[in-house]
This record gives structure tokens, C-alpha cells and sequence, in this order.
């Protein structure tokens, strides 16, 4: 889960492609009564600027699963979700930071697994809750 850019730079690779499996911690999932089920996939590109920042387009894949949220009845929804990202090498407030050396992308990876979740987790997309009559 890590892209090192100075072996990279001294190898000439400026660009290139990643992809790996992802156990998210259990508490990733923010709709109540639904968890991830399985690992995350991620994947991405990762470009290197002569500033040593590196800008990374980042993809994460997986599945929602759990109770509706209007019904209860068992719902589950794929997610995928796609988000460029920099990395530089002085923090600031708009980027992620490193070292210079590697990049751990796991902050990264987290947050896209927490922005890329809906709001709620519906059974069908026309579900109108619980039937009460």
C-alpha cells in the first residue's frame, strides 16, 4: 500500500499503475446497520512531478451489505468510486503529505472509503419503507 517515489524516480518510471486488495477497519462503513463486505479494491495511477509531488488517481471498489434503510429487508449496493489526489512533500491544508521517499496510501484510501459512501442503503431504489397497514 505504498508508492516509492524515489526508488520509482531512479528507475525512471515518472508513471505507472497500481492495484491491490484492501481490509478496511470495521469501523469504515457509516450507514447504520450495513458493513463492507469483503476487502476494498483499489486501484490507480500515480504520476511524478519534478517537485517530488506525486498526483494519484485513486479507485476504490466494493460492496455494501446490510438492511435497508427505509424497509430493513436485506440490501446490498456495489460502490465504486474514483478520486485524484496529491502528495506533496510540505504540508499544507489542501494536500496529503510524505515523506519525500514513500507514500502510504492508506489515508487516502480511507477517506475515498468514506466519501464515496451514499447516505443510506435502500433494498431497491423505489423502496418506500416499512408497509405498517
Amino acid at each position: 500500500m505504498e508508492i516509492e517515489v524515489k526508488r520509482l524516480i531512479a528507475l525512471g518510471k515518472l508513471t505507472g499503475n497500481f492495484g491491490f486488495d484492501y481490509t478496511p477497519p470495521e469501523s469504515s462503513c457509516l450507514i447504520p446497520l450495513c458493513d463492507i463486505d469483503g476487502d476494498v479494491r483499489v486501484s490507480g495511477e500515480y504520476e511524478i512531478f519534478d517537485d517530488d509531488s506525486v498526483e494519484v488517481e485513486l479507485t476504490v471498489s466494493y460492496k455494501l451489505k446490510g438492511q435497508c434503510s427505509y424497509c430493513l429487508s436485506d440490501a446490498e449496493k456495489n460502490v465504486k468510486f474514483t478520486q485524484s489526489v496529491l502528495f506533496v512533500t510540505e504540508a499544507d491544508n489542501e494536500n496529503y503529505d510524505y515523506d519525500g521517499f514513500k507514500i502510504n496510501l492508506k489515508t487516502a484510501v480511507d477517506d475515498a472509503i468514506l466519501i464515496s459512501q451514499p447516505q443510506i442503503l435502500l433494498c431497491k431504489e423505489d423502496c418506500k419503507g416499512i408497509d405498517v397497514t
